[in-house]
Order: C-alpha cells, then structure tokens, then sequence
C-alpha cells in the first residue's frame, strides 16, 4: 500500500511538472515569436509633407534586427526606377523623398543582413499605391492662366472700339483735305492781294499826291480871285445906283 501511494505521488508530481515545462515552452515559443523579425512589422505609405511628395515606411519590429529597406517605382508590374534604399532599426520610421504621382505603384523590399539572428528578404504586401491626388495642386498657378484665356476674348472685345478710331480716321482725313484745299485757296487770296498795291496808287491820286495838284489848286485860286472880284464890282456899282 504504501509503495502504490507513493508512486500515485510521483505520478502527480511528474504530471504537474510536466504542466509547468509545457506552459513555460509556450510561453517562450510566443516570447521568441514576439522577438522575431518578420516582414508584418513593416508598413509603408505615401503621404504629403507640404507641397512635396514622400513615402514612410514604419517598423513596429521589437527585436531591433537591422534591415534595409529599398523602394521601386512600379510600371506595369515591373521595377521602372529604384526610388531610394536606407538603413532601419527597431521601431521607427523612415522617409523617402518622392514627388509621387496619383495612383503611381511602388513596392517596398524589406531585407535583413545576412549574420542577423532573424532572416527577412521579401516585400511589404500588397504594393504601395500612391493617392489619387498630389500634393501639390497646380490649379492655383494655371487657373490664372485658364483666367486669361477667357479675359482674351474680353480684351479682343475692345478690338472693335479699336477699329472704331480707325474707321474714325478716314474722317480725321477728310478734316485735312478741306484744310489742304483752304491751303490751296490761301495762295489765292494772296494773289486776290497782289492788285492792292493798284489800288493804293489810284487812292494817292485822289488826294492829291499826282503831278497834277498844282495846276488844279491853281485854277482853284484863280476862281476865288474872279468870284472876289465879281462881288467887289458888284458891291461897288451898287454903292453907285444908291448914289444916283
């Protein structure tokens, strides 16, 4: 009796020691498995960072394993151009400098060194899809240009009010060509001047200013003389018949 109890004793404790290493292995299998370095903790995503494009790619990885991660530009499921490759390091994140374009693919390849404890070569699954807007919007600067599309119709519209002077011109020409025809005429009422020289010279003989003003003052003189004379006799044989 007393050989069966104690291995019924033995039998227990091998059990519950048995329980306690089982429950120790699982916990240090998902310790290790928390450790580990694996391509899940590995996140990428592209984002503005003002009016420049970048691409971050993030590491929640807790084993601080060493990886390099690598960035391609994608064209029709083949690498195009490779964008940029850096070091990281536990969790942390890292930027890539990219002015991405809507809807551009890119794939992220994570890989570790080749002494680290954890082995990770493959790519963050799926592709980096960049969003359907940029981050610089260029509305702004051709929006004024669109603006001045229209507005050019609008300074054309002037055009006719321009065309309107022109049309106006022909008038401004028909204003000189009467001044060039009274211009033509001025000469001809120079010429109409010309004679008055003529005139004058007729008018100086009117006043006396010819040759003949002396034999017409003195046929003058000889006139005041007779009719002075006349009234002297004429007194005089008056004075006579009074006297009679």
């Amino acid at each position: 009796m007393a050989i069966l109890s104690i291995s019924r004793r033995t039998a227990r404790t091998v059990r519950i020691l048995g329980v306690a290493s089982a429950s120790a292995a699982l916990a240090l299998g998902a310790a290790g498995n928390a450790l580990a370095c694996d391509i899940k903790d590995f996140s990428a995503e592209a984002k503005c960072d003002g009016d420049n494009g970048v691409i971050v790619v993030k590491s929640t990885d807790s084993s601080n394993t060493p990886v390099t991660v690598t960035v391609f530009l994608e064209d029709k499921g083949a690498d195009a151009k490779k964008i940029g490759e850096q070091p990281i390091k536990g969790a942390t994140a890292i930027t890539f400098a990219e002015d991405w374009q809507p809807n551009a693919v890119y794939r992220i390849h994570v890989e570790t060194a080749k002494n680290s404890r954890f082995k990770v070569n493959a790519d963050i699954k799926p592709n980096l899809v960049a969003p359907a807007t940029a981050c610089k919007t260029e509305t702004p600067t051709e929006e004024p240009t669109d603006s001045t599309t229209p507005s050019q119709p609008e300074s054309s519209a002037p055009a006719p009010s321009e065309s309107a002077p022109e049309s106006e011109a022909p008038s401004q020409d028909a204003s000189s060509t009467p001044s060039a025809s009274e211009s033509t005429t001025a000469p001809a009422g120079a010429e109409n001047n010309a004679p008055s020289p003529a005139v004058g010279d007729s008018n100086l003989a009117e006043t006396g200013a010819d040759s003949n003003t002396g034999m017409i003052a003195g046929i003058a003189a000889a006139l005041v003389v007779v009719g002075g004379g006349a009234v002297f006799f004429g007194l005089r044989r008056r004075g006579a018949n009074s006297n009679s």
